[in-house]
């Protein structure tokens, strides 16, 4: 019997044993006939609960003969009271209660209490992140399970419901599957919902059918359960801090503890379970028992080392055509090779994310899939069911931002990251573009942090580095940002790092931790120093830092970050920063919003400058008095006198001046400006995205294309070289006014200009490449959101490792798998067992 029909029986007795307290009292008071009317209406409900228990129990139920002996003593009872014989009050009660205590009983050992559970899958490939919990459900006798299949569509570009899809024919032939249409859920009421879509109406691709959004499944259910369709390596996209499904769920199951602070700060802690995920308990259950491949695929695995290809939805839409290079790239690396096999496995959307988002480049992506088809590179996947092609495979390579890496990293397969922007084997130099991150406005350029965490340091400032110390234990990259000086000594100031390391005579003297508030990368965005003060600026952190370099004081500040940090359009923005006479400026990148903080008190206020637009300003440069603040979206630029708060506007920019955004080439007008110089009355403008450098008169406001003397080049010399901006001029450090270094991104040459003169020389960066490769990690863990790879590079390529010719440490399967368990609670396979057991708990 369904837990919730049990209550009712349960309902129903209780309210007979009140009207056996009312027949009572009414004897007692010789309201015969009362008491005579209330035995009616006990014998008129004992037939009503007869009823509902055969409907769920059958006639064979042990209640059924004790309702009948009640009824027949109900009758008896009202017959006596009939014969105006003066009744035994107590006499006539205990009867009563006795027949009823025996149904009580009954009620409770016999009849078995039931729950109704039913799992709301819309892809058959994302059935593994409920499977294990179906699989505990199902083998509990106490449990009616159903799977139930829902419809999703895709989104016309109006948003409205475009195609209809039913993948409940592509579930496992072992789940059974009841059709939508046949599972009434007003009616049926079930008493537990699991469902791994937390959309709803907020996703612009596809969404699920309506009438199953969580706002309406949370009508007809007692407890509705979300389970994430994704896994983790470490990390969770900024977009699942808050679904809508979260507001309307009882319970939502996370990967482990750690992943609470992912989450949206104002769900409750008690919604959110930390028993693991059905995915790992699916791949580590079928990679210990690999299934038979398909026949098609027999020979081309046979005797082959075989490389799942991963090509996601995020890789994708960050910059599509070089993600389209790279798959090129990808089958060239593989065509024509006898000793692997590529098995290539496009996420289930992406096909339709490409029509709805990126349709301009939906052409050249089916060129490439007939092309690798038709010529028989490799295995083209598109099962539904992903974790038997897992266990069939050796390694992975692909993007890092899926869920896909963590169960290959769950059961110890080796994890080979590529990075989208690389299309060509490595030349001579390539190692440069990692090696050589970039140089400080200010020319400060002993210190160079490189090749991930590594520190390399300049001993004479002459831009020849050798190796300093490690900063980190993971290997890649971001965790710190750059290093500030103040007195003797020198602070490396975190990016995704929540320490600051303090390096002093020669070796890191300490590491001063901050509070571990946040679990996400990118915690902080720079940092800037004034006297003794250090102060590092927020990107996903929640406060303004400030340290005490003298006396060790923490300082934090959250009350006008929303100032400075900005979403435009859903892009995230940062405005520009600057530290002058005791005061830390922080711009708005949207409008003319100013916050100024006293660096000694704290104290802040938030101005609005007089600007007659509203491009924002992306980067602050000091001049004097004045401040430039360069435009974030638009070209007037804008310059501040800060003690008078005169404002003056540079707006007649060169007709020629135009944008494109670096990764996807559209036409903008975000960005144009990296950094200036000045120059006696002149001002130069440094590209971000801006097609040329802009001179600016600054008495006259006339503003002209300036051509630097040497050869600039016009895009990445290749894909080691990425960068996120052309060029920035930087002052060196005890330069002359006119002197600046003047860096490419491009191909990361340095060089020192006069712009008076316009003479310059380049500055040769040297690193030694033997001391490179000796520091080079390989696989190690790579960082608290990827636990355990290997990252291509120009010291790693893909061929080197199709050839196992990895440079660093070799893969250790043990070694992964013990930085994986880190991340998942109930590694052991056991996840589905432990949410099912709870929510059975918790079901009312």
């Amino acid at each position: 019997m369904r837990r919730r029909e049990k209550k009712k029986v349960e309902e129903f007795i209780y309210t007979l044993s009140q009207a056996h307290d009312e027949i009572k009292n009414q004897i007692e008071k010789n309201n015969i006939d009362v008491a005579q009317e209330i035995l009616g209406d006990c014998q008129d409900c004992v037939a009503q609960l007869g009823e509902l228990i055969e409907t769920s129990e059958s006639e064979e139920c042990k209640v059924i003969p004790l309702l009948e002996e009640y009824c027949d003593l109900v009758f008896y009872i009202y017959e006596d009271l009939g014969k105006n014989e003066k009744p035994h009050i107590q006499k006539v009660y205990k009867r009563l209660y006795k027949q009823l205590i025996q149904i009580e009983n009954s009620v409770k050992y016999d009849i078995r209490e039931r729950l109704e559970i039913v799992f709301l899958p819309y892809k058959s490939s994302m059935w593994d992140s409920l499977e294990s919990v179906w699989m505990a459900a199902d083998a509990d006798e106490n449990c009616d399970v159903y799977v139930v299949p829902i419809p999703y569509y895709d989104r016309n570009p109006d948003g409205s419901l475009g195609t209809y899809h039913y993948e409940g024919d592509e579930m496992p032939d072992y789940v059974p599957v009841t059709y939508y249409d046949n599972y009434n859920l007003e009616m049926r009421r079930p008493d537990v919902v699991y469902i791994h879509n937390p959309y709803d109406d907020f996703n612009y691709v596809t969404t699920i059918d309506p009438r199953y959004y969580s706002r309406e499944l949370r009508k007809f259910t007692n407890i509705l359960v979300y389970i994430p369709y994704y896994s983790t390596t470490g990390g969770m996209a900024e977009a699942q801090m808050y679904c809508p499904a979260y507001k309307y769920a009882d319970y939502i199951i996370t990967q482990a503890e750690k992943y609470r602070k992912f989450f949206d700060p104002s769900l409750p802690d008690e919604k959110l379970k930390p028993f693991g995920s059905p995915k790992f308990d699916r791949i580590i259950r079928i990679c210990g028992n690999p299934p038979e491949p398909p026949a098609t695929w027999k020979d081309k695995l046979d005797g082959k080392k075989v490389y799942f290809y991963n090509t996601s939805i995020n890789g994708m839409l960050g910059n599509t055509d070089a993600f389209l290079k790279k798959m090129r790239y990808v089958f060239d690396c593989f065509e024509g090779r006898k000793d692997v096999c590529l098995l290539w496995r496009p996420h289930p959307l992406l096909e339709s994310t490409l029509e709805t988002m990126r349709p301009e480049f939906k052409p050249i992506y089916d060129q490439l899939r007939r092309y690798f088809v038709e010529n028989d590179l490799g295995i083209y996947d598109d099962t539904t069911d992903m974790t038997s092609t897992i266990a069939l495979c050796d390694a992975y390579i692909g993007d890092a931002a899926t869920s896909v890496t963590s169960l290959f990293g769950i059961v110890g397969k080796p994890l080979f990251i590529l990075d989208n922007n690389i299309h060509t084997a490595p030349e001579e130099d390539d190692w440069r573009g990692r090696a050589i991150a970039g140089f400080n406005y200010f020319g400060k350029d002993q210190w160079m942090l490189a090749q991930g965490n590594k520190l390399y340091y300049s001993e004479n400032n002459d831009y020849k580095y050798k190796y300093f110390c490690n900063l980190s234990d993971y290997a890649a990259g971001g965790y710190y940002s750059q290093v500030i000086t103040i007195g003797e000594k020198h602070y490396v100031c975190p990016a995704n790092a929540r320490d600051i390391v303090v390096i002093c005579n020669g070796k890191i003297e300490k590491r001063i931790e901050l509070d571990q508030c946040i679990e996400q990368a990118g915690a902080f965005c720079g940092a800037i120093d004034w006297k003794k003060y250090l102060f590092l600026i927020p990107n996903n952190y929640p406060f303004i830092v400030r340290y005490d370099t003298e006396s060790g004081e923490i300082s934090y500040f959250g009350q006008h970050l929303d100032v400075f940090i900005k979403y435009v359009d859903g892009e995230k923005r940062i405005g520009g920063i600057w530290a002058q006479k005791g005061y830390l400026y922080l711009a708005s990148p949207a409008d003319n919003q100013m916050l100024v903080m006293n660096v000694e008190t704290g104290e802040e206020r938030v101005l609005a400058l007089d600007v007659s637009h509203s491009c924002g300003c992306m980067a602050i440069i000091p001049d004097g008095l004045y401040l430039w603040l360069l435009p974030y979206d638009g070209y007037v630029i804008t310059r501040w006198n800060t003690v008078t708060g005169k404002i003056n506007e540079y707006s007649e920019h060169p007709d020629k001046l135009i944008c494109n955004h670096i990764m996807h080439g559209f036409r903008c007008s975000q960005t144009p400006f990296s950094t200036m110089a000045i120059s006696g009355d002149y001002v130069y403008f440094s590209p971000q995205w801006a097609n040329i450098y802009v001179k600016l008169n600054k008495k006259t406001g006339e503003m002209s294309e300036w051509e630097p003397p040497m050869e600039m080049p016009k895009e990445w010399r290749n894909g080691y070289y990425s960068s996120w901006g052309k060029s920035y001029f930087a002052h060196p450090a005890g330069g002359y006014d006119d002197e600046y270094h003047l860096f490419s991104m491009y191909d990361r040459k340095l060089y020192r200009i006069n712009l008076k003169t316009e003479e310059y020389k380049e500055v040769l960066v040297e690193f030694d490449w033997n001391e490179l490769k000796n520091n080079e990690l390989g696989f190690w863990e790579d960082s608290e959101w990827l636990q355990y790879a290997c990252d291509e590079s120009a010291v790693n390529s893909l061929f080197d490792f199709l050839d196992g010719n990895i440079t660093g440490n070799a893969f250790d399967k043990e070694r992964q798998i013990q930085a994986y368990s880190k991340i998942a609670a109930n590694n052991d396979g056991t996840c589905g067992c432990k949410t099912h057991q709870f929510i059975c708990q918790q079901v009312g």
